[in-house]
């Protein structure tokens, strides 16, 4: 596993988040995420003093950070950058996941936020600033494709949260139709808040 070459710190934290988009924060125990990453269980209260908030509150961080990170790959990726390719290769991370590992896992960042949001302000926090992290990369994106700035953040959400929504219903359903769906449907509106370079 590529993530074996950091130490164990940042490997609990990637571990967590693992842990966290497969079972939620209720089910991810402490133990749970020491083994799942090859560290010595006393390591845990020396990394995170702040017991599991922290270490799921970091997990989340990174998840967000992850997301944004990956914007720029697909964008790479695209032989012509279109609002539609880039939420099309969003879609297909997960279409491919589905398809091939099953319908187990989804995003660590929503499975925290419904499991946490209410628990406090640290957590709630701890979701946004992941979801900004991620939604960032998306409205800059857009905006380098032509989309005005002033409808690109907004556009962004509304890319990130109908995919949520997908993820989960693909969930329910066990099937990718959800995603296939909103590609389709949600690919002409993106592309047509394209403004056209004079």
């Amino acid at each position: 596993m590529a993530e074996r070459r950091y130490g164990p710190r940042e490997r609990m934290v990637f571990s967590a988040a693992q842990l966290i988009r497969r079972d939620g924060v209720g089910a991810t125990g402490m133990r749970d995420v020491a083994a799942h990453a090859g560290a010595p269980r006393g390591s845990l209260q020396h990394y995170f003093p702040g017991g599991k908030e922290q270490l799921v509150n970091e997990a989340v961080a990174w998840a967000g950070r992850y997301a944004g990170r990956r914007v720029e790959r697909f964008l790479a990726a695209l032989d012509e950058p279109a609002p539609s390719g880039l939420f099309a290769a969003m879609a297909a991370q997960w279409t491919q996941e589905y398809e091939t590992e099953g319908f187990a896992a989804g995003c660590p960042v929503a499975a925290a936020t419904v499991d946490c949001a209410a628990t406090g302000p640290a957590a709630r926090e701890a979701a946004a600033a992941a979801f900004a992290a991620w939604c960032g990369p998306v409205a800059e994106a857009l905006t380098g494709m032509g989309v005005p700035a002033v409808r690109a953040a907004s556009l962004a959400t509304l890319m990130i949260s109908t995919l949520e929504g997908a993820i989960l219903m693909a969930r329910a359903e066990r099937d990718v139709r959800p995603l296939t769906a909103v590609v389709e449907e949600l690919g002409p509106l993106l592309d047509a808040a394209v403004v056209p370079a004079r």
